[in-house]
């Protein structure tokens, strides 16, 4: 499926006369820990999230209320990783992280579903610094993996081993809008492509 900006576009980060070249705007993977498929399945070449697949989802829309320098762009939640784009805008123009609760937007993203049970999301205290790409990642999975222990403990979620993710994640700095469009493009066929993902199980190596 090819991007289309009127059908896909879930909010933009295009900013008039924006450099790309600057390192502000990443695409990010992040992947559960051994693979573990927990956040729902792919049914048709489509993502179908369960209650902890909602609620990852629900986290990552929030992250523009917890540090307003950062924009969102297209992202997905797999069975066990994670896609996203995102903009940390310089602190001239936002600012450094809230300390305030937060409350979730309605659920624009690709999956259908209601919000995920739960309480509130955490905010995140401030910050003398703005946010690094690394800080914001590690604050959002560590709130997600705060949150699904709570699911585990209250409504039987699947348990993880130790670690809901792996320790690093991957980036990528994107350069330019085309760059970004084709990024857009990978996460929207995402599903469609599971079956020989890298990250599906089923294509791990055999030791």
């Amino acid at each position: 499926m090819t991007y289309d900006p009127q059908k896909h576009h879930r909010r933009s980060i295009r900013l008039k006369g924006y450099d790309y070249s600057q390192a502000g705007v990443y695409y990010v993977t992040i992947v559960a820990q051994n693979r573990a498929c927990l956040f729902g399945e792919v049914v048709r070449a489509e993502m179908q999230l369960n209650d902890a697949g909602r609620m990852v989802q629900s986290q990552w829309e929030c992250l523009p209320q917890r540090f307003p320098n950062v924009e969102t762009d297209e992202f997905i939640v797999m069975p066990n990783h994670f896609h996203g784009a995102l903009l940390i805008m310089d602190k001239t123009v936002g600012a450094v992280p809230c300390a305030r609760p937060v409350v979730p937007q309605p659920n624009k993203g690709r999956p259908q579903g209601g919000q995920p049970p739960g309480g509130q999301p955490q905010g995140i205290a401030p910050t003398e610094h703005d946010p690094t790409l690394g800080s914001i990642v590690g604050a959002w999975k560590s709130i997600v993996t705060d949150e699904y222990i709570r699911g585990v403990h209250e409504l039987n979620w699947e348990p993880f081993y130790r670690k809901l993710w792996q320790r690093n994640y991957w980036e990528h700095i994107v350069r330019d809008e085309p760059d970004l469009n084709r990024i857009r493009e990978y996460i929207i066929n995402n599903p469609a492509n599971w079956d020989s993902d890298e990250h599906n199980p089923k294509n791990a190596p055999h030791p």
